[in-house]
């Protein structure tokens, strides 16, 4: 294989994964963002306390936090041919990363939330504002430097993740990786893999932290 193959192999694999990430993240959040909340506003003491609820929930996301991914996207292959038509392939992929993702997701938001002075809260209550709207205009908006530093974790642990679906068939630079350089004992392939997932990494971060510091409205 000549570098000009291998280039324009990478770069067919980095297109697909950050395909992979990018809706993977973005479902994630549909999902985790909402039910992070939930576990934060229905705890004894908050706005919309409900103990059955937040214990569900609870022991749900820890159950599926708790499965290694590799087995996570093995047991789900039928429910993701089901949807995606496909059980392999960067878009087959999405279906697991997502599901996979959206625990750690609903964690890190609710850890978030909870950094938010109650007295604000408390303050918004007593002002006559509705649950919705203190969720909206104080929670997540008091909350958004830590929200999007954690935004930049999870898309990083999705990465992560992406590359490991390649050893069944993910696609993406995982696939690459396993497919061209494990299986084929090319060295170069794998430290060029490794070596583009690192600044993939390290760009995902660099825009988490300046994000982070835009929307941080106590540095302006």
């Amino acid at each position: 294989m000549s570098w000009q193959e291998l280039l324009s192999m990478i770069g067919n694999g980095l297109w697909e994964t950050c395909y992979m990430v990018l809706f993977s993240t973005l479902f994630s959040y549909a999902i985790g963002l909402p039910l992070g909340v939930l576990l934060v506003i229905t705890e004894r003491g908050h706005i919309l306390p409900n103990a059955p609820v937040n214990s569900v929930l609870g022991t749900l996301i820890n159950v599926l936090r708790s499965v290694p991914f590799l087995i996570l996207m093995i047991a789900v292959i039928p429910f993701t041919r089901l949807v995606m038509g496909t059980a392999i392939g960067s878009k087959a992929t999405i279906m697991p990363l997502t599901i996979a993702a959206f625990p750690y997701v609903a964690r890190t938001v609710e850890t978030s939330l909870k950094e938010v002075d109650r007295g604000v809260i408390e303050a918004a209550q007593s002002m006559g504002a509705s649950r919705m709207h203190i969720v909206l205009k104080v929670m997540i908006p008091e909350s958004m430097p830590s929200l999007v530093s954690g935004a930049a974790i999870a898309t990083t642990n999705i990465l992560g993740y992406s590359a490991m679906a390649g050893a069944i068939g993910g696609g993406g630079l995982g696939a690459l990786a396993i497919n061209y350089g494990y299986y084929r004992y090319r060295t170069d392939i794998l430290l060029v893999v490794v070596v583009v997932l690192v600044l993939l990494v390290q760009v995902i971060q660099l825009i988490g932290t300046r994000s982070s510091r835009l929307v941080d409205h106590r540095l302006k």
